[in-house]
């Protein structure tokens, strides 16, 4: 899989630990956002996409997230310590939405990203430096293919036919199938 477009938003306090958020473009067809360059101890560190971890209120059974005090829906006090624990006995709070699975291709993209990081801070000090966007990214209508959207329409509307259509006798109905 090739990176083919890496885009760095750099943060706007320079005190913060957050230094940027990314996103990679892989074979100018799939795109994975919200990555963050952190400034860890030894150097920038890529956080990939993730969630918070939640769990239920033993009461409302109420999501909430890991380090809630208190339920969001009816108040009960939670347990402080309900989140599991990683290897090294950190509490497990986030889990990623997307990341490598081969470390050797997570070494590649660290590396990609943490360069083209540098090269935004450099341009960042050039005068009329102007950040660069990820609101394009949103613009489905240029890609939108028609002909696949009808196809899709179309097998919809006879999956939706062949539902209310009445089973024959021999037949098994529409719904034994789904």
């Amino acid at each position: 899989m090739e990176i083919t477009e890496i885009r760095i938003k750099l943060t706007e306090d320079p005190r913060n630990k957050l230094k940027a958020y990314c996103s990679v473009t892989f074979d100018d067809c799939f795109v994975v956002r919200d990555l963050k360059i952190i400034d860890g101890v030894k150097g920038p560190f890529v956080a990939m996409p993730s969630r918070k971890l939640c769990d239920h209120c033993p009461r409302c059974k109420g999501k909430n997230h890991l380090r809630a005090g208190y339920c969001n829906d009816c108040g009960t006090k939670l347990p402080p310590d309900r989140a599991g624990r990683d290897p090294r006995g950190r509490a497990r709070l986030h889990a990623d939405l997307a990341h490598p699975i081969h470390s050797q291709y997570r070494i590649e993209l660290h590396k990609a990203i943490v360069k083209a990081y540098a090269e935004e801070v450099e341009r960042s000090k050039q005068e009329g430096y102007q950040p660069v966007s990820f609101d394009d990214l949103d613009e489905i209508e240029d890609f939108l293919d028609e002909a696949y959207l009808e196809e899709l329409a179309k097998r919809d509307a006879e999956r939706q036919a062949g539902a209310r259509r009445p089973a024959r006798p021999g037949e098994a109905s529409a719904e034994a199938g789904a």
